[in-house]
């Protein structure tokens, strides 16, 4: 009897020491499986940290980049649609938005480091508001309340050699006189050659002040005098 209850006691020790290992090595796979856990959430989160900041300052490096572009307008306006889409061409090849002069603000002008602006010859043969559009008021009245001093500008103008060949693109050249008169300095001179006019107020040292266009008579090549005109202009350092 005796001998039995000892071996009773023996034998409940041994599996309470079994199920106190058992409970032991299982706090220890728990507590290192939670200290795993923790490691990898602080590394995620560290990552998460080092991306973000990654994120931030290739932002910020774009940002500060995006701000030292140069910035250039495209102005026009239009009688009869023609230099709208000389405008769209040129817009197109330089990448920018065309905007009629008239819808243009003061603070937008000033804003621009280079423009270029474009008109058609509408009153042929005057000395002032050649253009017949909103130019004719913004050249004269507000113009000259801008300062223009030194920034860059393009010319271009649209016109009809065979109608109006002696007053072809003189809108062109009111342009150039006023934004030179006061004080801007003026990119994209080009060459009269493989045009068929008489005469106009467009030329200056035996070129043209800029870009010229005939919608009526040469439209076929409009679009092709843009995409050139707009690589001279780079290569000049206009953009």
């Amino acid at each position: 009897m005796i001998l039995t209850i000892q071996y009773l006691i023996v034998l409940l020790i041994n599996k309470t020491t079994s199920v106190i290992m058992k409970v032991s090595t299982a706090c220890i796979v728990l507590a290192y499986a939670g200290n795993a856990v923790e490691h990898a959430q602080a590394f995620s989160f560290t990552q998460q940290v080092k991306t973000f900041s990654a994120l931030n300052v290739r932002a910020t490096s774009t940002k500060s980049s995006t701000s030292l572009e140069m910035s250039t307008g495209l102005y026009y306006s239009t009688s009869t649609g023609n230099t709208e889409t000389v405008s769209g061409y040129i817009a197109e090849a330089a990448g920018l938005t065309a905007e009629d002069i008239g819808d243009a603000t003061d603070d937008e002008i000033n804003g621009h480091d280079s423009l270029i602006v474009g008109a058609p010859t509408w009153h042929t043969g005057a000395d002032e508001q050649r253009s017949g559009t909103s130019w004719d008021d913004w050249l004269y009245d507000t113009l000259p309340n801008l300062d223009v001093s030194g920034k860059k500008v393009a010319v271009f103008g649209v016109g009809d050699q065979a109608s109006y060949s002696d007053n072809y693109c003189d809108a062109a050249g009111e342009l150039y006189d006023l934004f030179t008169a006061a004080g801007a300095k003026v990119y994209g001179m080009t060459s009269t050659d493989g045009y068929d006019h008489e005469e106009s107020k467009a030329v200056v040292d035996g070129n043209f002040v800029g870009l010229m266009c005939d919608e009526d008579n040469q439209y076929e090549l409009s679009e092709g005098r843009c995409k050139a005109w707009i690589d001279q202009l780079k290569s000049e350092g206009f953009f």
